[in-house]
């Protein structure tokens, strides 16, 4: 039976729409299979057998070059560079994620409640994200450290008194980091919180959003269903924007001793230690920076195409 050419055509929602624009955009798909496995590589990679142990130090076979038995060669103690690649990743991955996630979530809340409401409620909630602009970001990191050093101790002697003495080492890099996830979750979302009060002020200005107020529809359902739609694709492209920083944010502090504690290492701290020794052995700045760059360079291609596969405006197209 052929359908006749009165019946309705099926209409599509907005996100099949834009999963539709997304798959051809090729530079975005590549960039996702790329982003995808690294991120497996760096969570399943150390459970391999033939990945050493990142921390063990050999000082005989220091600076060795690629081998099979070192992939990356070693670094200057004789470590692993392959494993301690694989390791940072996990690290440098969880902080990128984690921040990333507080910033989105704070900083569209925050955005959309004062863009909406306007007046006294908008004023003082940007004052709010003013004065948060003036504090002195690695004092309140600093304070943070301290505050939470004994709690992340504790959290970590918790966690291994149930999960075995052989998962510390897994799990003190994460514990320890607690402190940076608030410190730079907790104040990264600000020019985010910016970025979404300006798109929802000139959305909520448009005859369409009149119209629905008119037809009494509440403002929560206005807010979520017509407006928040309609700014996702800058606030997506910002984000992904944001997680390249905050991997280099991680490791300036890491270098400062405020982030990852040594032995211990993310990519940012791999490469400050290949860049102080770039000269004598070229693969411990080579291979991390390699990892780094694919990353930043999927995410800002996955950015643009997430952002134009949620433009509406692309659907008239």
């Amino acid at each position: 039976m052929t359908p006749s050419s009165t019946d309705p055509e099926k209409g599509t929602s907005l996100w099949q729409d834009a999963w539709q624009r997304l798959c051809k955009n090729k530079a975005s798909i590549i960039s996702v299979w790329l982003l995808g496995f690294i991120i497996v590589l760096c969570l399943i990679g150390p459970f391999f057998p033939f990945v050493d142990n990142p921390n063990i130090q050999d000082l005989p076979g220091r600076n060795a070059a690629p081998s099979w038995a070192h992939w990356f060669g070693t670094d200057h103690l004789g470590r692993d560079l392959f494993a301690r690649v694989l390791y940072g990743g996990r690290i440098s991955i969880l902080v990128a994620l984690v921040t990333a996630a507080v910033s989105l979530t704070i900083g569209l809340i925050w955005g959309s409640i004062a863009g909406y409401a306007k007046g006294k409620i908008d004023t003082t909630m940007m004052r709010i994200v003013d004065i948060l602009y003036a504090l002195p970001f690695l004092i309140i990191v600093i304070l943070l450290r301290i505050n939470f050093e004994p709690l992340t101790q504790n959290l970590t002697e918790f966690i291994v008194k149930y999960t075995g003495d052989d998962s510390r080492e897994a799990i003190e890099p994460i514990t320890t980091l607690i402190p940076l996830f608030l410190a730079i979750g907790a104040l990264s979302w600000l020019s985010l919180s910016r970025i979404v009060r300006a798109s929802v002020q000139n959305i909520a200005s448009q005859e369409y959003i009149e119209a629905a107020r008119s037809l009494g529809i509440g403002n929560t359902r206005i807010l979520l269903k017509h407006i928040l739609p309609n700014i996702l694709g800058p606030v997506i492209v910002y984000t992904t924007l944001t997680i390249p920083s905050i991997m280099l944010f991680e490791a300036m502090l890491s270098f400062l001793g405020l982030g990852v504690k040594a032995p211990n290492a993310s990519w940012g701290v791999l490469i400050q230690e290949g860049a102080d020794r770039m000269f004598s052995n070229p693969q411990l700045l080579v291979f991390p920076s390699i990892f780094f760059v694919i990353t930043l360079l999927s995410l800002n291609f996955l950015g643009d195409g997430l952002r134009d596969a949620l433009d509406p405006k692309a659907s008239k197209d």
